[in-house]
């Protein structure tokens, strides 16, 4: 089984040592040549985080995924569309696609598996990889649980089985959609925790995680899929990860942006936000947290503003649906 992993950064690169050190899979990392991150592993095989082992192929040319059964994408989820078109040429059959990025496409609302499938030719597979854990614990040891789905059943339980060890226990996924949707969205409830943080009300944290599971469940429910996903490691078992950890990305985007301070590096829930809300209207689902974080980052909306409005509303059952 020879793997291709596309993306060199913390999570891409934190794969291709799974992969190759605790699965001892044959796999290649790919990275453009013009990224520093990808220059550094040819020349010195590690970046900040981890070290990769010799075993593990390093290439800049995007044709080494021609030789893969498996291609594991771990990008920019809003540079999925350009990443399949730049793939196109290799003319790509009977792969297995792996996505493991949380986002949803801005411009038309597609879930991650929905570009892949539209682009790639029939007889490729896709599935996500899902769920909790920061490179930093992964690499030290530290073990916890994922989540792998597929529309495929023979394609999931091929990867589940594959890819398990005593670092990462992986489940079988029962919703694909519901899953899609819930990893994305848990990083727009990682910049509302921050937001808390940097106000100084980290006590409601544990309100947000109440309330932002129930709205994502319903979200998640009307677009056909099941709102238990809502509860699993998709979404509510990344909330730790997500929410209170000081290697989330997303909370800490959050903290600094009430703060007035820059975030330099990538944190998918902003983009995720303004998707979400667009979903939300399209199919009638009541989504305030999520629509508060869009407020705060696009349309300028004070934190305090927006805990005002989140407090003010009608008082409803704690299930409403």
């Amino acid at each position: 089984m020879k793997i291709c992993v596309i993306g060199c950064g913390r999570w891409g690169s934190l794969i291709t040592w799974y992969l190759a050190e605790k699965k001892e899979l044959d796999v290649t990392l790919y990275g453009r040549e013009s990224s520093m991150a990808m220059r550094r592993f040819i020349s010195e095989r590690r970046n900040d985080l981890l070290t990769l082992p010799q075993s593990v192929g390093l290439s800049t040319d995007i044709s080494c995924a021609k030789d893969a059964d498996i291609i594991v994408i771990s990008i920019d989820s809003q540079g999925l569309s350009a990443l399949m078109e730049e793939l196109a040429p290799l003319n790509l059959k009977n792969k297995i696609f792996v996505l493991c990025m949380k986002g949803i496409e801005i411009g038309t609302g597609r879930r991650l598996s929905e570009v892949v499938s539209d682009a790639a030719d029939p007889s490729n597979k896709v599935a996500v990889w899902l769920g909790p854990g920061h490179v930093q614990e992964f690499y030290a040891g530290i073990p916890n649980c994922m989540v792998i789905d597929s529309a495929d059943e023979d394609v999931k339980r091929l990867l589940v089985d594959s890819f398990s060890s005593d670092l990462i226990r992986f489940y079988y996924g029962e919703d694909m959609l519901g899953n899609e949707i819930g990893g994305a969205a848990k990083n727009v409830i990682g910049i509302a925790a921050g937001m808390l943080d940097g106000k100084g009300l980290s006590t409601l944290k544990g309100a947000l995680m109440s309330r932002g599971t129930r709205e994502v469940a319903r979200l998640i429910a009307a677009m056909g899929g099941n709102e238990l996903s809502a509860y699993g490691l998709c979404h509510l078992g990344d909330y730790e990860a997500t929410v209170f950890s000081k290697f989330s990305h997303n909370r800490a985007y959050g903290e600094a942006l009430v703060r007035g301070e820059k975030f330099p590096k990538l944190a998918e829930g902003h983009y995720t936000a303004k998707a979400i809300v667009t979903l939300a209207k399209k199919y009638g689902v009541d989504m305030p947290i999520c629509r508060c974080v869009y407020g705060i980052i696009y349309e300028g909306l004070d934190v305090g503003e927006a805990l005002s409005e989140l407090f003010g509303r009608s008082i409803k059952s704690e299930f409403y649906k």
